[in-house]
């Protein structure tokens, strides 16, 4: 997880260079290929590079996109390396066997983010964990707007440990639409065709007062919540 929210040093170096000498923002940022690279499954054609899917992963690409949302005023573009079967995919097959990975749903969870108005979105205090010389924050998240419907996406990457999250919705009214967790029972669960919702989004239990919106996310997990702003 420290690895991958790497990325977001690698961005603002590359957004403080494009400022420096396109300050009229001429030129779009675009980054080709992310995603987790592991060792491919036994049994398969090594150069197909086949893999598992896990929780893991899934939060390797909350982590990604809340990246990639904050530095979307330069970054216009993101792809994912591989869609079908190879490194990261989203959906895995088998013969005629057909499973969606974890991040397949961390895609679906995130949809409402696209053509959205994106909000500031801040963490005031979060626990971290020390990996090597730095600290890692193991909370994440995005917010944006469309239409009168907000969607905030949270990623919580502790391993071990729920948290209870409050989030203060400043002056607009809210009512929660769907809320939605994505998480297993280890970080290391996968779907396949003996199990294909082994990893699979439900309901979250949420609660606004005084405008404060309280989320209880399990540990390694990602979740979404719909706000209807009206």
């Amino acid at each position: 997880m420290a690895y991958a929210a790497g990325i977001e040093r690698i961005l603002a170096s590359h957004v403080a260079l494009m400022d420096a000498y396109d300050p009229r923002g001429r030129i779009d940022l675009v980054c080709d290929e992310w995603g987790t690279w592991w060792n491919v499954e036994k049994g398969t054609n090594p150069g197909f590079l086949f893999q598992q899917n896990t929780v893991r992963d899934a939060l390797v690409a909350g982590l990604h996109f809340d990246i990639f949302h904050r530095h979307a005023r330069r970054l216009t573009m993101a792809n994912i390396a591989q869609t079908v079967n190879v490194l990261q995919a989203m959906i895995l097959t088998d013969g005629e066997s057909l499973v969606l990975t974890p991040t397949y749903h961390v895609f679906e969870m995130n949809k409402g983010h696209q053509d959205a108005l994106q909000l500031g979105a801040h963490v005031l205090e979060v626990p971290s964990e020390t990996v090597g010389d730095e600290d890692l924050p193991l909370l994440s998240l995005s917010a944006s707007v469309k239409d009168e419907t907000a969607l905030v996406s949270l990623t919580h990457l502790s391993a071990h440990d729920d948290l209870d999250v409050r989030i203060d919705l400043r002056g607009r009214a809210a009512t929660v639409v769907r809320a939605r967790v994505l998480t297993a029972e280890s970080a290391s669960d996968f779907n396949d065709p003996s199990a294909p919702d082994r990893v699979a989004p439900v309901s979250l239990e949420t609660r606004i007062e005084d405008g404060m919106l309280s989320v209880r996310l399990p540990a390694h997990s990602f979740a979404t919540v719909e706000l209807n702003l009206g």
